[in-house]
């Protein structure tokens, strides 16, 4: 293993060490490191967390037998008869598609092997212009669904399923269809039905978010061309850095997670996650294991992705900061600002990644430090109760819309041109309340935005396409209220962020003020067997999940954008610029 060093992490902590100093001894006199590895569940929330912990052992698992990914690798780059596949495409939501995002946005394309891309959204115009980059007969689709349920990738496998009988007939689709998922499923059984190129299995032991180093991200990575034996290979210096006879103290992965732990706390819960451009692609895959595994019974770790890094007096005394540099490509500008933050006192960890390669090793500490903040605040870090509250609604309005061919629709609180205003009976007493006679757009978000106070953080949650003209907007927006709150924010592209901080926000402590983003398609896109479409899929979602928020009291509004997005978010961002000023 002495080929790959170990990523190192630096503590500055000021008047908060000695309390986590405090928690660590506890940790070792009481043999805590130990009974996280024996899978003890009384170490956490004395629930069934046992049996979702082989996350632990994956590393080794994999690297007993590594022929499923030579495997993977050579059938990609020799494709159908001899011509290499140009894309893989992995079909997927949540911790089924973050990781292969990691890999695709870190390694890039690798000669001789396909393009690694990422589908995760319903948004009409985000499928569509994923097709329009793909040519079917050189293209492979990873359908990457853990639980074989989940409706997202089931979506896209349809949609791309089609497609693709369309150019080569329903016997040639299946030889560009792989799928990854648990034994047993109905994604197998749809696999072997369609006769897929392949099947890979995960393990049911392990949850969606923890399975990085699994089949689930491995397959991917491995079919792409990058090197995923050595990735884990890398990743196993990590795995016995944080075994179970190392010291909390000196363990990597527990010393981290006891610190998030103690520093939530101690109110510093915003997890603000600054990471070297080479490997800027971790925060999401962070964001969702942070979020949704401590995101419930009213606590939770609010991570913060995506932030450029600024001054100190920009933000409040509820930040923790982790630094993940890349050794090989570190960001000058970036080490300057981190410098500064720790030299004015706010908590900063600083992780050396020596390279791309050592992003084996960080999901390992991260997975195993996420699991000891756990303990630290007494929840069951592998359960995610409130994501299937959203769920539950969405289904409910999908079986209105088959039943009556529309979705249910409510009145505006407010319209001004293509723009309108939703919320709850509660916000809008409370909006009203606040802006009386001056009920106009603009005073109204003004008057939500007011709203935001000391510990809040405010989150910017957008049904919409990803691309940068539409990022920059909600990335203004989002920088406008750092600067005149001093509080945290966050960006989420829905659906996807319904399977990551969708937890947090909803089962986390009420400190979210929420900004739902939605619009109407220019042009919807049909889903192959369905009575719904993509379209009819993606608004369902969001109403679900603004139902589910205003019935937790938690402070939202919505603004609906109508069919021009670009023209909308302009306004929008005017709105929220001039309301923070």
């Amino acid at each position: 293993m002495a080929e790959y060093p170990l990523a190192s992490q630096s503590l500055s902590l000021g008047r908060y060490e000695a309390d986590v100093l405090s928690l660590v001894k506890s940790w070792d006199e009481s043999g805590n490191v130990a009974r996280l590895w024996k899978r003890d569940a009384s170490l956490f929330s004395g629930a069934d967390e046992a049996r979702w912990m082989a996350w632990l052992d994956i590393v080794d698992e994999q690297l007993k037998d590594t022929s499923h990914l030579a495997k993977a690798t050579a059938d990609a780059a020799t494709g159908n008869s001899g011509q290499p596949f140009a894309h893989v495409v992995v079909l997927g939501m949540g911790g089924s598609s973050l990781c292969p995002e990691v890999m695709a946005l870190t390694f890039g394309d690798k000669s001789g092997h396909p393009k690694l891309l990422v589908l995760d959204s319903t948004v009409p115009a985000q499928v569509r212009a994923l097709d329009k980059r793909l040519e079917m007969k050189s293209t492979a689709f990873v359908v990457a669904s853990k639980s074989g349920g989940t409706i997202e990738p089931n979506s896209f496998k349809q949609y791309f399923f089609d497609r693709s009988t369309q150019s080569q007939g329903l016997e040639g689709a299946g030889k560009h269809f792989i799928a990854v998922t648990d034994p047993g499923t109905k994604m197998q059984k749809i696999a072997e039905g369609d006769k897929f190129r392949a099947i890979y299995y995960g393990l049911p032991e392990i949850g969606g978010r923890f399975s990085a180093l699994s089949n689930f991200g491995m397959i991917p990575a491995a079919s792409a061309g990058i090197d995923a034996i050595g990735f884990l290979k890398c990743a196993k210096v990590m795995v016995r850095a944080c075994g179970a006879n190392v010291a909390a103290k000196d363990n990597p992965g527990v010393l981290l997670g006891l610190t998030l732990g103690q520093l939530a706390k101690a109110g510093r819960d915003k997890l603000t996650l600054i990471t070297s451009p080479g490997i800027s692609g971790l925060g999401a895959w962070l964001e969702q294991l942070i979020a949704e595994s401590t995101g419930k019974l009213g606590k939770g770790i609010v991570p913060v992705d995506g932030e450029k890094v600024a001054e100190p007096a920009t933000y409040g005394n509820d930040r923790l900061f982790v630094y993940s540099r890349l050794a090989t490509a570190p960001d000058a500008a970036q080490d300057a600002a981190v410098a500064k933050l720790r030299d004015a006192g706010h908590p900063v960890i600083t992780i050396d990644v020596p390279t791309t390669l050592h992003l084996g090793q960080e999901f390992f500490r991260w997975e195993l430090a996420t699991a000891a903040a756990g303990a630290v605040l007494g929840i069951n870090p592998f359960d995610q109760p409130d994501v299937e509250s959203a769920k539950i609604v969405a289904r409910s309005l999908m079986e209105a819309y088959e039943k009556s061919g529309s979705l249910p629709s409510d009145e505006p609180m407010l319209s001004e041109g293509d723009v309108k205003l939703y919320t709850d009976a509660a916000n809008a007493k409370a909006l009203q309340t606040a802006v009386g006679d001056k009920a106009d757009v603009a005073a109204l978000v003004k008057a939500h935005l007011a709203r935001i106070g000391a510990g809040d953080y405010f989150a910017i949650n957008a049904y919409i396409e990803m691309i940068p003209a539409y990022d920059e907007h909600l990335q203004a927006m989002r920088h406008a209220v750092r600067a005149a709150k001093k509080s945290a924010t966050t960006v989420g592209y829905g659906p996807r962020f319904l399977h990551s901080t969708g937890q947090l926000h909803k089962g986390g402590p009420n400190n979210g003020v929420f900004l739902q983003i939605t619009s109407d398609d220019a042009e919807d896109l049909p889903i192959p067997g369905q009575k719904y479409t993509f379209g009819i899929l993606k608004a369902a979602q969001a109403q679900g999940d603004f139902a589910v928020l205003a019935e937790r009291d938690r402070r939202i509004l919505r603004v609906h954008l109508g069919p021009d997005i670009a023209a909308g978010l302009k306004k929008l961002r005017a709105w929220v610029e001039a309301a923070v000023k």
